[in-house]
């Protein structure tokens, strides 16, 4: 009813964040997405009852929906629509209004280079040497894709990427698994490398031990921290880098 009475059809996706994968009719979601009002009422369900995905939903000024960190769903809209809903009424929801606005977002670090022509252009430089790619395109254990990278398929690579992703790389990385990379986050991988999208789990916050890894068919660990070297955030059709990353690695890029 508010998404009616605030007169839009289609919402935009910010902030997403996927623990479990996406299922069939969310497939294709990212930020920057503009998803009819169907789907919307969907995500907006599925945050309510705890499934995520979770996300913003917006219309820039207007509208926005979001999933707060005590399981409420806020809505922010403008004083005109909320003074026609001021008696909404329902058995099965519990609506407190009061004025407000979205919590703004802070990123300390935010990556600062676009992937453009020339970023691309050192991708294929480095991919002389064993080069991984990390196409990060929502917050969460899930999303993400990884890449062997190789100048044979830079350019396909390049048409793969999302807007709005942060795309980061890392050359010659240490691989092997140790004790010492369980405390941090880090993503594991099954051997052999070979080029094209790679087989991952990520372990945000790290594991307790080697052997919960390794039993999981992951011979190959890397930390994140080591992505912050080299990043750049894939711009939209226009060539505007609309997307703010924080940088993984804590370095300025």
């Amino acid at each position: 009813m508010v998404i009616t009475k605030s007169g839009f059809d289609f919402l935009e996706v910010g902030g997403l964040l996927v623990n479990q994968a996406l299922p069939d009719r969310h497939l294709g979601l990212r930020n920057g997405a503009q998803v009819p009002f169907s789907q919307a009422i969907d995500l907006v369900e599925g945050m309510a009852a705890g499934r995520g995905p979770y996300c913003q939903l917006s219309v820039p000024g207007q509208l926005q929906i979001e999933s707060g960190w005590d399981g409420a769903v806020h809505l922010y809209t403008t004083r005109a629509v909320a003074a026609g809903l001021a008696d909404l009424g329902c058995q099965d929801a519990v609506l407190r209004w009061r004025d407000g606005k979205p919590e703004p977002t802070v990123i300390s670090n935010p990556v600062g280079a676009t992937a453009d022509e020339r970023f691309w252009e050192t991708v294929f430089e480095v991919s002389e040497r064993f080069t991984l790619l990390c196409e990060r395109w929502a917050y969460g254990a899930c999303g993400c894709r990884w890449f062997r990278v190789t100048r044979e398929n830079v350019a396909e690579l390049a048409r793969l990427m999302r807007p709005r992703s942060l795309v980061c790389l890392a050359t010659d990385p240490p691989l092997q698994p140790g004790p010492e990379l369980l405390e941090d986050d880090f993503t594991a991988f099954a051997a052999p490398l070979l080029p094209g999208e790679l087989l991952y789990r990520a372990y945000p916050g790290g594991a307790d031990t080697l052997s919960e890894v390794t039993r999981a068919g992951f011979s190959c660990m890397l930390a994140d921290r080591v992505m912050g070297d080299r990043c750049a955030v894939v711009p939209d059709a226009d060539g505007v880098s609309r997307a703010q990353w924080e940088s993984p690695g804590g370095a300025d890029v």
